[in-house]
């Protein structure tokens, strides 16, 4: 166990696509769970601290957020298609192929990320009012929004290169980058934020400084070791040139990777537009009770990209049914990982949650939401994994679907409802999350059996 932790930590070389399949993903999910964890990681650091600058600031950070979910719906849908192609060349044993799709990717990344960006910082006022922001988070929070928008290429393109680096199955890799941005992050915050030393005192705009500069360095050294590092995934010269037949391949492929991801992101912001009828201080708690829950489901999401690896790296081989097994035995882990966190979360709430506000009613709201969706997570862990699977086959079109009846025809009809038309209030929203997890679980489960997915091409 130990020995496989290490090789797991160390990224030692290994063939995914022979051997035992335990052992495979462990060796894949060790480190991308680690790395989803310094991800989510990056959020809670900010909420920690912006915390104690008032409810109006917490109300800023989950506002932008929703927000942000727009670049982060193009990154992560574009990342799906990276991730899917890689792999399955780095099955095929084609390195030169995995190398030119990963360059076009980023080279896609960084143009989408600029319109997106630039965009995103010219209307920041508007934007932050169509999300029902009221007159102290607009004068407290635009300058945040603003900086994190306007700066969200640093993002963009780390999402890509940790997506190409996982697909090729060097998940360490992404781990260190993240490792350190987060060290960066995690030192400047606080500095920059109530001024410490010889650092300005920016407020609320020194959180999204210090989160910028993280992202940005882990960018570059993830960039550095794409050309000068050990692995699977090897760049060189060459391979750094427009190819518009790839990336037109990838940009196909992502195109319903990024519906996916959109139609479930959408409804989230749709979820907070919910919650922000109840106030500022519902919209806190909200916030923060999403912060936390963000912190188990990162991890659980790097156990889905492993086996996502998997099922690319088995097909490229020619080997669906070790895909299959391999998905199955990720699911189990996930599933029991996730439910014993769910536990843990219903007792602790209280406390986790009084770590981010010490102002009652904003806890009694993360206290409340944070409880119920942990009711739910083994059947998210389950879903989130077979979904997973889907794209790492390259088949982005089912969980398209299933994403579109599970987040909009299952969650925002029922959060509405319960928290409009009953006295749960704010509570339904809550609710709702964990019937759309249900929903997840037993729909990815039915078209996951039927095997089409084994007979995609990328």
């Amino acid at each position: 166990m130990w020995h496989d932790i290490r090789d797991a930590v160390r990224g030692a070389e290994h063939d995914y696509t022979e051997g035992a399949i335990g052992r495979a993903i462990f060796l894949l999910a060790v480190p991308m769970v680690l790395e989803m964890s310094m991800e989510s990681i990056f959020a809670v650091v900010d909420a920690y601290y912006v915390g104690r600058l008032g409810p109006a600031a917490v109300a800023t950070i989950g506002l932008t957020e929703s927000l942000m979910v727009v670049i982060y719906t193009v990154a992560m849908g574009l990342s799906i298609g990276v991730t899917a192609t890689v792999s399955r060349r780095i099955g095929e044993k084609d390195a030169d192929g995995a190398a030119r799709a990963a360059i076009q990717g980023l080279l896609l990344g960084l143009f989408l990320s600029l319109v997106l960006g630039v965009t995103g910082a010219i209307f920041t006022p508007e934007l932050l009012a169509l999300m029902g922001a009221d007159a102290e988070v607009l004068r407290m929070g635009t300058g945040f929004t603003r900086l994190s928008l306007g700066t969200s290429s640093a993002v963009f393109l780390l999402f890509l290169i940790n997506a190409a680096f996982r697909g090729a199955g060097d998940a360490a890799v992404a781990m260190r980058v993240l490792v350190l941005g987060n060290a960066i992050n995690i030192v400047l915050a606080p500095c920059l934020i109530f001024g410490v030393g010889p650092f300005p005192r920016l407020g609320l705009e020194g959180a999204a400084v210090a989160t910028v500069t993280g992202r940005g360095v882990g960018f570059l050294w993830a960039l550095w070791h794409l050309h000068g590092g050990a692995g699977n995934l090897r760049v060189h010269r060459r391979h750094v040139r427009v190819e518009p037949d790839t990336m037109m391949h990838i940009a196909t492929l992502s195109g319903w990777g990024t519906v996916q991801v959109a139609l479930s992101s959408m409804s989230w912001i749709a979820l907070v537009r919910l919650i922000a009828t109840f106030g500022a201080t519902a919209v806190a708690g909200y916030t923060i009770a999403i912060r936390v829950l963000l912190f188990a489901l990162m991890p659980a999401y790097g156990v889905g990209a492993a086996a996502a690896t998997m099922v690319g790296q088995a097909l490229g081989a020619g080997k669906p049914d070790r895909a299959e097994q391999a998905v199955w035995a990720a699911a189990r882990i996930n599933m029991l990982v996730l439910g014993l966190t769910g536990v843990l979360f219903w007792f602790t709430a209280p406390t986790l949650v009084g770590w981010f506000s010490d102002v009652s009613a904003v806890r009694e709201v993360g206290v409340n939401g944070l409880r119920t969706m942990s009711l739910g997570f083994p059947l998210y862990a389950l879903g989130m994994v077979l979904e997973q699977s889907f794209n790492g086959a390259g088949d982005t079109r089912t969980p398209s679907w299933m994403n579109f009846v599970v987040f909009w025809l299952v969650q925002l009809p029922l959060a509405w409802y319960m928290s409009q038309r009953t006295s749960l209030a704010w509570r339904g929203v809550f609710v709702a999350v964990v019937g759309a997890y249900t929903a997840l679980a037993v729909l990815s489960a039915v078209f996951f059996r039927r095997g089409a997915w084994k007979q995609r091409t990328v």
